[in-house]
Parts: structure tokens; sequence; C-alpha cells
């Protein structure tokens, strides 16, 4: 089985089985991440439902990328700057495909909750002002700001 997962703003072709190198992960070596952002999954030509769907991974090492040098200059104007940057990785070995997000159970019973507090507010208050269009809020506001300046001059 494969799957294509997305992490550090790129997309990995995975199965199990696999080491690849990734953009810097929280973590230390022996940690288990789970990869839950999966774009496609799949085994041979046959394409599998992505809904809840994780990849297991295992961290190797934390390592730097090689040094990139960057060299800026301007002929005859003495501008010359150089700089250096090492990019921060993460070695993951992907250990299983197909695990299953857990879903989230706490939130129904709050939302429950929430609904009867809602229901008893009396009628009366719900309708107490008629809510104003954004459209005519604008000039309202602009007429508010121009009379306390236009009774200050006075």
């Amino acid at each position: 089985m494969f799957a294509i997962v997305r992490t550090g703003g790129k997309q990995y072709r995975v199965a199990p089985g696999d080491k690849i190198v990734v953009e810097k992960l929280a973590g230390n070596a022996g940690d288990s991440v789970d990869l839950t952002d999966v774009l496609l999954a799949g085994e041979g030509s046959d394409l599998k439902s992505t809904d809840g769907l994780i990849v297991g991974a295992e961290i190797i090492a934390q390592a730097k990328s090689d040094k990139v040098t960057v060299f800026k200059k301007r002929r005859r104007h003495n501008y010359r700057r150089k700089a250096g940057h090492r990019q921060q990785l993460t070695i993951l070995k992907i250990v299983s495909i197909g695990g299953k997000k857990a879903e989230k159970k706490a939130a129904a019973p709050k939302a429950e909750a929430a609904a009867p507090a809602k229901a008893e507010k009396p009628a009366a208050e719900k309708k107490a002002a008629p809510k104003a269009s954004t459209k005519d809020a604008a000039p309202a506001k602009a007429a508010a700001k121009k009379a306390p300046a236009a009774k200050a001059k006075k």
C-alpha cells in the first residue's frame, strides 16, 4: 500500500518501510509521529478513501542539510555580501499506513449542553430591536462623527 502525504509544504509518496527526509518536525529520535494530511492512498492501481486516514512514522534522526552559500555582488560599487544557510531536517521511517484518526466525542456533549441554555430565553428578549442593514450603518456612523464636530464649532 502507498500514500501521498503533505508535510512541510511538500508532498511525498510513501510506503511502509520507506525512509524520507522532511523539514523539521518536533520530537526526538525514537519518537513516533502521525502524518494526518494524507492526499491519496491506494494499493497498486486501486485508490482508497483518505477520510480519517493517518500514516504512522518513527523519527530516526534530526539533522541539518548541506550548507547553501548566498553571495551577492554589484560590480563597480564595492558591494559584497556573503551569507549561508543550513536547513533543519527530520529523517522519518514510515511504519504503517491506514490507521484512523480518533473522533472527537467530547465536542458533541458541549453542543447539546449549550442548546438548552439558548431555548430558556423568553421570546420578548429576542425581538428587542431589529438589526439595521450594513448599508445603512456606514452613513449613520459618518453622520454621528460629523454631528459632534459641528456642535463644537458653535
